[in-house]
C-alpha cells in the first residue's frame, strides 16, 4: 500500500531535521511555471486570491520572490520535516527513525499546491499555494487544470514501484481531488475518522487531521500492505468498526467522547 497526505499552512524552518539525507523534487518544472505566474501577483492580489491578511500576503509575494533552485540544505528543508499542521503534529515524523524514513521515501507522497506531488525528504522552500486556489494559469483556470493528470500519473509509477495496487487516501478532499480518477491506475481506500460528540459519532475535522497523521505513521512502521492491516490501526483510541462501515472502500474507524 501507498499512501497519500495533505501539505500544511503552517512551516517550521526553524527547527533542524534530524537527518541530513535530501532528495529533489520530481516536479519542478511544474513549479517553476506557477511561480512565475505568482510572481506577477501584487501582496493585494496574493492577500483577496488566497484569503489571508496583508501581513501574510506579503510574506508570501516575499518567498514567491526568493524561490530558486536548485535547492540545497541551506536554501531548503525536506518536506516531511517542513510542514508543521495537524496531520503532521500526528505523523511526528521528528521521531521516525533512518529505515522507517527510508520506508517512507517509497510508499509515501506529500500532495502539493506548488509542487505536484512530493517525497517526504525531498527538499522544498517555504511556499503557501492551496489547491483550491483558483489561479489562471497557462493551463487552465485553476490548480486542478494546472496539474492535470500529472499527479495521477505519478502516484502510478509509486504503485508500480511498491508492486501495489492500493493507495490509502489520507489527504483532504480539497487536496485529493487533484488526482484524476481517469488517469489513475489503482484502487482508493479513504479511511474516516469519527469522534463521539454528545453522544454522536460525526468527522471532528482537528480530530480526523491529526488520525490521518497517526494512521500514515502506523502505515510506516508496520509495513502494511492490506486492509486487514490497516483496520488494525488502534491509535489513540480509535478503533476500526464494521458495523459502522458502508464501503469497504472507505473504512470507518471510532473513538469514544474525548
Amino acid at each position: 500500500m501507498i499512501t497519500v497526505i495533505s501539505p500544511a499552512k503552517n512551516l517550521d524552518y526553524e527547527t533542524p531535521a534530524p537527518i541530513n539525507t535530501y532528495t529533489q523534487p520530481e516536479l519542478l518544472a511544474h513549479s517553476e511555471l506557477l511561480i512565475d505566474v505568482c510572481r506577477d501577483l501584487t501582496p493585494q492580489q496574493i492577500s483577496s486570491l488566497m484569503k489571508i491578511s496583508d501581513k501574510l500576503a506579503g510574506l508570501n509575494a516575499a518567498r514567491f520572490a526568493e524561490w530558486s533552485p536548485p535547492f540545497n540544505e541551506s536554501n531548503a528543508k525536506q518536506a516531511i520535516f517542513a510542514f508543521n499542521g495537524d496531520v503532521y503534529v500526528g505523523l511526528e515524523a521528528q521521531s521516525l527513525n533512518e529505515a522507517d524514513l527510508d520506508y517512507a521515501q517509497s510508499h509515501l507522497r506529500i500532495l502539493s499546491g506548488l509542487y505536484g506531488i512530493l517525497k517526504p525528504l525531498d527538499l522544498m522552500q517555504a511556499y503557501r499555494l492551496e489547491m483550491g486556489t483558483k489561479l489562471s494559469n497557462s493551463r487552465g483556470k485553476n490548480l486542478y487544470e494546472f496539474w492535470g493528470s500529472v499527479i495521477a500519473e505519478q502516484l502510478n509509477e509509486v504503485l508500480a514501484s511498491a508492486q501495489t495496487r492500493y493507495l490509502v487516501n489520507l489527504a483532504s478532499n480539497e487536496y485529493f481531488k487533484a488526482v484524476d480518477k481517469k488517469a489513475f491506475n489503482g484502487e482508493i481506500i479513504t479511511p474516516v475518522f469519527k469522534d463521539c460528540k454528545n453522544g454522536q459519532y460525526k468527522v471532528i475535522s482537528f480530530y480526523a487531521k491529526k488520525a490521518r497523521g497517526m494512521m500514515a505513521r502506523y502505515m510506516i512502521e508496520n509495513k502494511v500492505s492490506d486492509l486487514d492491516s490497516l483496520k488494525a490501526f488502534n491509535h489513540a483510541g480509535y478503533y476500526f468498526s464494521e458495523e459502522a462501515t458502508q464501503k469497504v472502500q472507505e473504512p470507518v474507524f471510532l473513538r469514544a467522547e474525548q
